[in-house]
Order: C-alpha cells, then structure tokens, then sequence
C-alpha cells in the first residue's frame, strides 16, 4: 500500500490484527526482509513493515535522507493507520530511524528492539568508512552492493547461507544509486541516542551477534552498562533474522507479548 508524504510514495505492508508492531528494515534492504517474521507475527498482532527513504518501493526525498527525516516517514504511517502506540523493531539503520521516531515521539512507542544496532553516532573512522563508500558506490554500483551484502554474514554462515544471501543481493540491487548515497548521507550525520536509549520508560531490547562484522559486540555490551536495556547476544553476524531465524523469532514475539 502507499501513501503520500511530502509529495512522494510512501510504501507499507500491513498484516493482522491486534497490538501493532512496526518493523523497520536496514540500509541496502525493504521490508520484504520481513516477510517470514510478519508471518510469525500476524497471527496475533497487526504487524506494519515500511519501506524507509529511498529503499524498496518508496521514493527519494532529497540527496540527505537523515534518520529524522526517516522518522517523519514512519510517523506519517502510523497517523495514517490511526496507530497511537507500537512496538518497534528496527535492523541496524531501522534501529537508527526507530531511535530518531522515539526522540520526537516517545509516547507513541510502547517497546524498542534494536537488533543488530547502536544508539552510538558514527565516528571519525566510520564516517570516512561512509565517504569512502559513496564514492565506490558512484563508480561501481553492482560491485558496491555485492561486496556490502555478503560482508554482513558471520564467515562461517556465507557460503551455508548462499542462497540467502542471492536473494538480499537481488534484493538490494534494487536500490536506487540516489537512495544509497543518501542513506549513507544520513547515518554519517546521525547523533549519539545512547543516554536517550538507556532513559527511555518503556522496554528495550538489544539484539547482539557476537560474530558482526559491522558492529562490535563488546563495545554495545559497554555502552549500556548500568542501564535497564535487556541485551540479547546470538552467534552469528549481523543478519539475525536469518542466521539465527528460529532464536531471533522466538525472542521478538517473547519481547512483544511480555
């Protein structure tokens, strides 16, 4: 389904009925991520999955797409749904527009999974990581993708999961080169939510593989330290919801329901 928004397409998919939970779907990726998940999730919920900026089905806003911006997005749905209240799950840069959605509308968040995800801004390194990456997305775009994808398996998960990974690639690849530079635009630019995600009063949740490639499973660990946030740690890389699917589902619903 779409819906306007600034003058451009908005896509969402709804399924189900009951407590709503909106799921939020990572850099190079749309919500068809969800699919198996929405399934598992729908049978007692009404489950929302967003296509975000740039991504999927929904169409570029500007050369910029900062997590606030994103965030509007979403929030533009939920109105749209007559949703006052939801359960948030977001992977990795749908952590960070989850994160950008609860500073600007914290009542209308009832939970917060961060899976595969940090409330940490970029630093020096990683935003030069991110220039570095416009810059080969713009002379090789089909290169850039391939290379993106497999990198966020556990290495021991690349080549048992070939056929998973196939299908994100397709997936990504339909990505529009625009889409990717400002998506990367925005997550270079995003601040620090760590002390926002410790302090907000409602449940959290991390969602942690020990073997990400992209994101350091200590230093999250670190970062929330003395806080109430429940942190869940899996063995693989940085794709949960395929490398652990059975764990990660379990876990999700558990956090959803209690």
């Amino acid at each position: 389904m779409f819906l306007k928004h600034k003058g451009i397409n908005v896509f969402y998919s709804e399924k189900g009925s009951g407590k709503p939970v909106i799921l939020l779907h990572g850099f190079l990726e749309n919500s068809s991520m969800w699919n198996d998940l929405a399934t598992q999730l729908s049978k007692e919920h009404q489950v929302i999955s967003i296509d975000l900026l740039g991504h999927g089905q929904t169409e570029c806003l500007g050369y910029i797409h900062s997590m606030e911006l994103m965030a509007e997005a979403v929030n533009a749905v939920l109105k749209h749904l007559k949703i006052e209240k939801a359960t948030f799950v977001g992977h990795s840069m749908g952590g960070y527009v989850a994160l950008a959605f609860a500073e600007k509308y914290s009542t209308k968040i009832e939970g917060l999974c961060l899976m595969n995800s940090t409330a940490q801004a970029d630093n020096k390194e990683r935003k030069l990581n991110r220039d570095r990456a416009i810059k080969v997305v713009k002379e090789n775009y089909k290169a850039f993708v391939s290379m993106s994808i497999a990198n966020l398996f556990a290495p021991e998960n690349r080549d048992k999961l070939l056929n998973d990974i196939l299908q994100i690639k397709n997936e990504a690849l339909k990505t529009p080169l625009q889409g990717i530079v400002a998506a990367l635009e925005g997550m270079k630019i995003r601040k620090d939510r760590t002390k926002l995600f410790k302090t907000l009063p409602f449940k959290k949740l991390l969602i942690i593989g020990l073997k990400d490639p992209v994101l350091d499973a200590n230093s999250l660990k670190n970062h929330l330290q003395g806080s109430d946030v429940k942190i869940i740690e899996f063995s693989g890389g940085h794709m949960s919801h395929i490398e652990n699917k059975e764990e990660f589902t379990y876990k999700i619903l558990h956090f959803i329901e209690k």
